[in-house]
């Protein structure tokens, strides 16, 4: 473990190992309602790619589906990386500084992704490493909820003003994310001795979660994650990534463009990714709905799952948008029964107008 890991340890945070990424899970099991009034959750299952070189922007700007090379220092944004079938290889949360662009990404998916996109640096002036485990970014705090604002601003004093805006300075990087719970949403990235300073006073107001609570919090923004589970399931719109910013269509080609275009402007979408709970607490991202109109048949998967502390799950679900009206189970036919619930923004007019 690394010297925040045995920080954690050594004071009584308590942890599993995820067997997915060998990543200790510290924390324990938060309720919707326990991350809305305040929460910290140290994150150990991300992973970093920095990209560093004179060509770096560039070479990324024709790889992701998002525009890499006008993004600004002080900006924060999300993409996708397809196949050359749109299908996703994995979605990031990227950003620069005067040395490198940064892609955070599931560590159980890391390795493999670095290894592919080096495959396509060719003449590039561009150098991918990984920077998890540099002493810049080796911690990384996700605090959210009401009571979150005040307490990060305690520690680091400037905050980014609207979601993806980005701050640094000596007490390292905070990127503000996507809402949730109607309150802001914050990764802070810093050193091990700058978190472990931090660490007592945003424990004694905030309540203490790990990835679980921290997935949970993005399930509720709406914001997807593909991991090892879903990849090369969804092209970028089926998880409503366009809709989060996360796909420039005025852009230069990149991998599977030509796919992603075509679906946003030939024929309605069919596909979308919906909010909903489910009496089970072990769901997991890549298992399949089925409607019970259509038993033989899954409508859809699971994009995201994190347990929600009441016995069960909440849940991102892409899905067929004619099933959304419908009864839908997990795992099969005959399984519990998803609860949907609103979005925290707008998606289509089928899954707007669903009464929930």
């Amino acid at each position: 473990m690394s010297n925040w890991t045995d920080y954690l340890a050594s004071h009584g945070a308590r942890f599993h190992i995820d067997e997915a990424t060998q990543a200790e899970d510290f924390g324990r099991t938060l309720t919707a309602d326990e991350l809305a009034a305040g929460f910290v959750a140290p994150v150990t299952d991300l992973g970093l790619i920095a990209v560093a070189g004179e060509d770096a922007a560039g070479f990324l700007h024709n790889q992701l589906t998002n525009d890499v090379e006008h993004l600004g220092t002080g900006d924060a944004r999300l993409a996708g990386y397809c196949t050359p079938k749109g299908r996703l290889q994995a979605t990031f949360l990227y950003w620069r500084d005067a040395e490198a662009v940064y892609l955070q990404l599931p560590r159980a998916i890391q390795a493999p992704l670095q290894k592919r996109l080096s495959m396509f640096v060719l003449r590039a002036k561009a150098k991918l490493r990984d920077a998890t485990g540099e002493e810049a970014f080796a911690a990384v705090l996700g605090i959210g909820g009401a009571k979150g604002e005040a307490a990060l601003r305690a520690q680091v004093g400037e905050l980014p003003a609207a979601p993806y805006g980005k701050t640094s300075g000596e007490h390292g990087t905070v990127i503000r994310l996507a809402d949730a719970f109607g309150a802001p949403r914050y990764l802070w990235i810093t050193s091990a001795a700058t978190a472990q300073a931090a660490f007592p006073a945003l424990t004694g107001e905030l309540a203490l979660g790990g990835n679980a609570a921290w997935q949970l919090a993005a399930i509720h923004a709406g914001v997807p994650q593909v991991t090892q589970a879903t990849q090369e399931q969804f092209v970028p719109q089926m998880i409503n990534l366009e809709l989060l910013g996360g796909v420039n269509f005025k852009k230069g080609c990149y991998p599977g463009q030509e796919i992603v275009a075509r679906s946003q402007y030939l024929g309605k979408l069919k596909r979308r990714t919906a909010l909903a709970t489910v009496e089970n607490a072990a769901a997991r991202a890549g298992d399949e709905v089925f409607a019970t109109a259509d038993p033989d048949q899954p409508c859809g998967m699971v994009v995201n799952a994190a347990p929600n502390g009441q016995g069960g799950a909440d849940l991102l679900v892409e899905m067929k948008l004619a099933a959304l009206d419908e009864d839908v189970r997990h795992g099969s036919a005959a399984g519990p029964a998803l609860r949907f619930q609103p979005m925290p923004y707008q998606v289509d007019a089928a899954l707007d107008a669903l009464d929930l």
